[in-house]
């Protein structure tokens, strides 16, 4: 069956008639619980269902909203939250933003399909129309930049051109259908074939909305390519608003580094790298002050008169080299050693280090009191800590081994 979007996409507005109404549910896109609503089949419908790569429309039947639209061979299924009387006659009203959106893309797709294949032989084998970014998969390892400027060029200048879309309807058994460009059809397919026609260029069979003239895309750009899968290579591109769009973000972003850089856009990648080098060069001046730090505090814990079973530290700043350079210095054959570094409210990195015996015995009770997880080899037992207000405990902890140890020699300093 062909539906009125598909005989015109510009409807936006059209009266039917409600056949069906059964109870469903419908599992949300991006997962979670499913939602308990209605599956309504009408005489006919200006929302698409999705296929052929393009996303379904959005809506309103009355003023019910129309949260999926599929096809089920011939039928097209509306998802609705509420029940509607079958019989009953309904005004649809469409989403004309996402509608126009995935006709843009759509024909914009079309149109670089057929030039892609036509200036450089490339096939496509799929496509893809995102939410923010569309791609096509075409049969091909590679894609020079020079061929992806020259496509861009080539594609605007027949949206320059003002070339017409047209849309026939064919006879499954006609054939002209042996001429059109297709993937083929779906297995449940039924009633007329819909071939979708861009004057002098394509002849493609598809069932999306499209546009009526090349003009209406306003331009197109080309992003660059990516690897695709099993030697293909991933063409992505925006079509219409969506390059407008996209200006709209860049330009908002570069007025916002022209703020904070206090330079214009021309210099504003010489001033990033300018930071970064000061970024990396103060990061590496900061980690050398704590290396001399934790040399420092172990030294002064090792000159302190009385001996030690237990030295106990928490520092906000520091990785997991400040602390093992700390355990490095003092040593883990006599002494047992807790540190901890990171926000104390927050999450943060444990090193248990000390005896053998004593890290194979404490370690996972240590990370459990943290909740958080670790792992251990012979002297030392570290791992990110969830729980870093719990560091009391886990001295208490410690200090009551090292009490049932040896109940003579003092604890922590």
């Amino acid at each position: 069956m062909v539906f009125r979007c598909q005989r015109d996409s510009w409807a936006r507005q059209f009266a039917t008639r409600v056949v069906s109404c059964r109870a469903a549910e419908l599992r949300p896109e991006g997962g979670g619980e499913p939602v308990r609503g209605f599956q309504v089949v009408l005489e006919d419908t200006i929302l698409f269902p999705e296929g052929g790569g393009q996303p379904d429309d959005r809506g309103l039947i009355g003023d019910v909203p129309v949260l999926r639209v599929t096809r089920r061979g011939p039928e097209a299924v509306h998802f609705v939250p509420a029940a509607l009387e079958p019989g009953a006659e309904v005004l649809l009203s469409l989403d004309w933003e996402r509608r126009f959106d995935h006709m843009q893309q759509h024909s914009g797709q079309h149109l670089i399909t057929a030039i892609a294949d036509q200036m450089f032989g490339f096939k496509t084998t799929s496509w893809e129309l995102g939410r923010q970014r569309s791609l096509i998969e075409l049969d091909t390892p590679s894609m020079t930049a020079e061929q992806v400027k020259a496509l861009e060029r080539s594609v605007n200048e027949k949206i320059r051109d003002r070339v017409p879309v047209t849309v026939r309807e064919l006879a499954a058994d006609d054939p002209e259908i042996e001429r059109v460009r297709s993937r083929g059809l779906p297995d449940d397919h039924v009633g007329p074939v819909r071939v979708v026609d861009i004057e002098g260029i394509d002849s493609n069979m598809c069932c999306g909305t499209h546009v009526s003239n090349l003009s209406d895309l306003q331009v197109i750009k080309l992003l660059g390519t990516e690897k695709g899968k099993k030697n293909k290579t991933n063409l992505i591109f925006l079509v219409g608003n969506r390059v407008l769009k996209s200006i709209e973000q860049s330009h908002s972003t570069e007025k916002a580094l022209t703020s904070l850089l206090k330079n214009g856009p021309g210099e504003h990648v010489e001033a990033v790298k300018r930071l970064q080098s000061s970024v990396k060069l103060l990061q590496k001046n900061n980690l050398n002050l704590l290396r001399d730090i934790a040399v420092l505090i172990a030294r002064d814990f090792k000159n302190k008169p009385a001996p030690r079973q237990l030295f106990v530290l928490h520092r906000k700043e520091g990785d997991s080299e400040f602390m093992n350079i700390i355990a490095n210095e003092i040593g883990t054959e006599e002494t047992l050693l807790f540190l901890t570094v990171g926000d104390e409210k927050e999450a943060g990195l444990f090193l248990l280090a000390g005896p053998v015996e004593a890290v194979e015995s404490l370690g996972p009770r240590v990370a459990e009191l943290l909740g958080g997880k670790g792992a251990g080899k012979r002297d030392r037992f570290q791992g990110k800590a969830a729980k870093m207000s719990r560091r009391g405990e886990v001295e208490a902890l410690l200090q009551e081994f090292i009490s049932h140890r040896n109940p003579e020699v003092p604890g922590r300093p």
